[in-house]
């Protein structure tokens, strides 16, 4: 990425819609010349290795690697395997899993975990504290579903706490539903307890800042493991192949979440699971503790060597 000093090289790429022959022909066109530049992008660069982060827009960069006689190895953020990743398994060297996916064995499939932000680990819980204005005399959640938001947590965490709540609320509700919410929160008269953002940048200090989350549960699971935090993961419910109800059962069994289902959050079921949380100190440490046991947070560094490793090879 350009921010982190990497040259940017645009692919254009469409997803297979099989139900319409007509997008579907456009889309393998596409492919065949997105290919194409790939392979052209390669060479310029004097490419060692590349690393395919799934995703229908991998796959010309992964058969242009092989085209090439360039190693080629994967990432699978979650507990499914995506097509594109199922179509390149067979052409990479390493494929690095971040859930021990019980069918792919053997040398090839590597458990790493998926990487999380640089400084998550580290961040300053007293700054990120005062950065929010939140004070240590009482408990803090974190509420968040990505950039653009989750609208079903967004409303349940507004019903569930707008008016009143046992901690402070720190809410990161995207950019789609914040004129809205914030809208909401001045007809309540603005409660200071409740801290409203469409998004917060470095998402680190959120982490620092809080004791028990609500999340949906894609690749951020990692990211609360890493921060230790006990959580209430509400899986979105038309996810491929419904990988993050996988994913939060995962992390439930592990003893670090509560899973409630989508169909069955609104803001008193909310309520209650954090109340719950908040009531036992005891349980917050344990469910923190399996955390920190689940946790995976060099997943990064783990992925490097092993490319390193191949490169010299």
């Amino acid at each position: 990425m350009p921010a982190a000093g990497y040259p940017f090289h645009r692919l254009r790429v469409a997803g297979l819609d099989r139900r319409n022959p007509l997008k579907a022909a456009r889309a393998v066109l596409w492919a065949g010349a997105a290919t194409r530049r790939a392979r052209r992008i390669l060479r310029e660069v004097d490419a060692d290795i590349v690393l395919g982060g799934g995703g229908y827009v991998a796959a010309p960069a992964g058969l242009a690697a092989r085209s090439l006689r360039l190693p080629l190895v994967l990432t699978e953020a979650d507990s499914h395997l995506g097509i594109t990743n199922r179509m390149l398994a067979p052409l990479a060297k390493r494929i690095f899993l971040a859930f021990d996916l019980e069918s792919h064995t053997g040398e090839k499939w590597v458990v790493t975990g998926r990487p999380i932000p640089a400084g998550l680990v580290d961040a300053d819980r007293a700054a990120a504290r005062a950065r929010f204005g939140i004070d240590d005399d009482r408990e803090c959640l974190l509420v968040f579903g990505g950039s653009l938001g989750a609208r079903r947590l967004n409303e349940a965490a507004i019903e569930a706490f707008g008016s009143a709540a046992p901690c402070w609320v720190l809410h990161a509700c995207g950019r789609r539903d914040h004129a809205d919410l914030a809208h909401r929160l001045e007809e309540l008269g603005n409660p200071a307890h409740y801290k409203l953002h469409p998004f917060i940048t470095p998402f680190s200090d959120a982490y620092a800042a809080a004791d028990v989350a609500i999340a949906r549960a894609g690749g951020s699971v990692f990211e609360l493991l890493a921060a230790g935090l006990p959580a209430v993961l509400v899986p979105y419910p038309h996810a491929t192949a419904d990988h993050q109800t996988k994913n939060a059962l995962w992390v439930e069994r592990g003893g670090a979440a509560v899973v409630v289902p989508d169909d069955d959050l609104d803001g008193p079921r909310l309520a209650r699971e954090v109340a719950a949380l908040l009531g036992s100190s005891e349980r917050l440490r344990t469910m923190q503790r399996a955390a920190e046991s689940l946790a995976r947070p060099d997943a990064a560094e783990r992925i490097a060597h092993e490319i390193l490793m191949l490169v010299r090879k």
